[in-house]
């Protein structure tokens, strides 16, 4: 499988989970894939590098999958760390890629400490090479961004904590 593959295939197990799609059916050429979530949703640590190791015609089965699955995943410890009261979370509503500007070398969109108005944009989430400017959606100040420069992110992650007026 080359790069640009294994990336698609990426990027589709991530779609079928955040729309929770059970079972799915691929067929391109004499590649066959066949992806079926069974049980408690699948965490998002998947080693992604053994399905390099695919060969046609191959069922990719759940089990592999969930053995992947079982090494440590990481936190950042502002995730760990509970919401501060009266602190609003601006979450991502889509998977993707956090960028705080609209170019590399550009001012970032927001810093810690910027005030905010409701539609104000904070950054972009790069899906699939389109680019979503994320909105605010509370007026008030930023205090602190809670992800990193092209880090990628997951549905509902929080982005920006924002002190609402």
């Amino acid at each position: 499988m080359e790069a640009n593959e294994l990336k698609d295939l990426r990027e589709l197990v991530e779609f079928l989970k955040d729309n929770k799609i059970a079972e799915f059916d691929l067929e391109r050429g004499d590649l066959k894939v066949r992806i079926k979530f069974t049980g408690p949703p699948v965490p998002a640590a998947i080693d992604y590098t053994q399905l390099a190791t695919l060969i046609p015609q191959q069922t990719i089965a759940p089990a592999p999958l969930a053995a992947a699955a079982a090494a440590p995943v990481s936190t950042p410890a502002a995730e760990a760390q509970a919401p501060a009261e009266n602190v609003h979370e601006v979450k991502s509503p889509i998977v993707g890629t956090f960028y705080e500007s609209s170019a590399p070398g550009a001012a970032a969109f927001v810093k810690v400490g910027d005030q905010v108005e409701v539609g104000q944009v904070l950054c972009i989430v790069e899906a699939m090479k389109l680019m979503n400017e994320i909105e605010s959606d509370v007026a008030g100040e930023v205090i602190r961004r809670i992800v990193n420069n092209g880090q990628p992110v997951e549905y509902g992650q929080p982005l920006f904590a924002v002190k609402p007026r």
